[in-house]
């Protein structure tokens, strides 16, 4: 059997691989016709899968897993790009009983182009979003791997920085991939702890940024509120969509 912890790549290899990769989904995939994800199914997930496992992997899953592995997507994911689950009782399950999932947290991939800082992926400048999302799944790939041939998987562990770094040379397991906070301060100039205004039944309300996800939280002083700081000021929680906010004061 084909050991992956010795399997290894050059970067020329890599890049190489990677492009076929990138060709081979655009004749492959219903959805995916170019460089920048518009439109993607967990369908074009189970091919990239397969070319990954053929291409780089020497097909080592189709010969030697036997158990399940599936592919979707999230939008409610808003810090991690990418996720594997796998079962607490992994150790005592039959491999034909197995089930892992790699989930993958799409509207990084959404919003590639709403942010003009670089884009490190793992320690990879990414060149687009079909380019991040490869990287992305690379690392979920290498937890698929170590789950199967250990039970258990970290990517702060040396074991799994080796094998990354050999098979995809990642040097980071962490992505600066557009989140919403990002977003809000690169397209409306706004980050936590800034006074902002927005609407609310027809009047304006102001408040402090406290938190940005795909709305924002805002505090806004109000006697009856239900939150208190540590001078005793009340406020109320408005959550409201990013494009509606308003700088007031940094």
């Amino acid at each position: 059997m084909l050991n992956l912890l010795e399997l290894k790549y050059s970067i020329n290899e890599i890049n190489d691989k990677r492009d076929l990769i990138s060709g081979l989904i655009k004749e492959k995939s219903v959805n995916i016709k170019d460089k920048s994800i518009k439109i993607i199914s967990s369908e074009e997930l189970t091919i990239l899968f397969n070319l990954y496992d053929e291409i780089f992997l020497k097909n080592w899953f189709k010969n030697n897993y036997k158990g399940k592995i599936k592919f979707s997507l999230s939008k409610r994911m808003t810090k991690s790009a990418g996720i594997t689950i796998c079962p607490k009782n992994i150790a005592s399950t039959s491999e034909k009983n197995l089930v892992l999932e790699i989930k993958i947290g799409i509207d990084f991939f959404f919003h590639y182009n709403m942010i003009t800082e670089p884009k490190l992926v793992c320690g990879i400048e990414t060149k687009n979003s079909f380019h991040a999302l490869q990287i992305v799944f690379e690392h979920e790939i290498c937890h698929l791997i170590e789950f199967i041939l250990f039970y258990e998987s970290s990517c702060k562990k040396d074991r799994f920085k080796s094998m990354a770094y050999n098979l995809f040379k990642h040097t980071s397991s962490y992505h600066q991939l557009p989140t919403h906070k990002k977003i809000a301060m690169e397209q409306l100039g706004v980050s936590i702890g800034d006074i902002v205004s927005f609407s609310y039944r027809e009047k304006i309300q102001e408040g402090i940024l406290y938190k940005i996800n795909k709305k924002a939280i805002v505090m806004v002083k109000d006697k009856k509120g239900s939150f208190m700081d540590k001078s005793g000021n009340k406020y109320m929680k408005y959550y409201v969509p990013l494009n509606k906010l308003k700088l007031i004061k940094k």
